[in-house]
């Protein structure tokens, strides 16, 4: 899937892996960017510890961040609004 331009936003998917010793984004495999966070899937820690690492890394608003496939699963589909797809495709490849 990798990352579509969407009409409301761009949708992008992300395999989450929780209980990682640190939060952070490892690249993408097969087309499907690989996060890593330090919190277990538990009451949604994970999901919000991924929407904080994403919202820090690309400078946007929590806010206009949304999981829409995938809430409890380790492979999503999250939507992002506000930010153009050459920026976002820019910071998530940009190290640290």
């Amino acid at each position: 899937m990798g990352i579509k331009k969407d009409s409301p936003g761009i949708r992008v998917a992300i395999k989450v892996t929780p209980n990682a010793g640190s939060n952070e984004i490892t690249g993408y495999k097969d087309e499907i960017l690989q996060v890593k966070v330090a919190v277990a899937p538990e009451k949604g820690k994970a999901n919000k510890a991924l929407v904080n690492l994403l919202a820090k890394k690309l400078g946007v608003r929590k806010s206009s961040i949304a999981i829409i496939k995938g809430e409890t699963s380790r492979k999503k589909v999250i939507l992002f609004n506000g930010i153009r797809n050459e920026e976002l495709i820019k910071k998530l490849n940009t190290p640290g």
